[in-house]
């Protein structure tokens, strides 16, 4: 027998032993009991708590609205009109 057939057989007898120790259906049907959600316990409700509102988005930069517009309109002028200068070039 060439190696070609040994790793055949010895796949073959794997499985076989795999197969084996694999409980039938019956007896897992057996051991098998259903729940149903009226089995299991209710859990308890939490009162909901209202939300704090949130600050305004900060820009990392420290600047306001205003004065950013202001220095984008100072840096955009005479760009092209796209990226961060879309609506500030001239």
């Amino acid at each position: 027998m060439n190696t070609r057939h040994w790793i055949s057989a010895l796949a073959s007898v794997g499985l076989g032993l795999c197969w084996l120790t694999m409980p039938a259906a019956s007896q897992a049907a057996d051991n098998f009991t259903a729940v149903t959600a009226a089995d299991k316990p209710a859990k308890a409700q939490k009162p909901k708590q209202a939300k704090a509102p949130k600050a305004p988005g900060n820009t990392g930069s420290g600047e306001s609205k205003a004065e950013r517009d202001k220095r984008l309109l100072r840096e955009c002028r005479g760009k092209a009109n796209a990226g961060a200068c879309e609506g500030y070039a001239s």
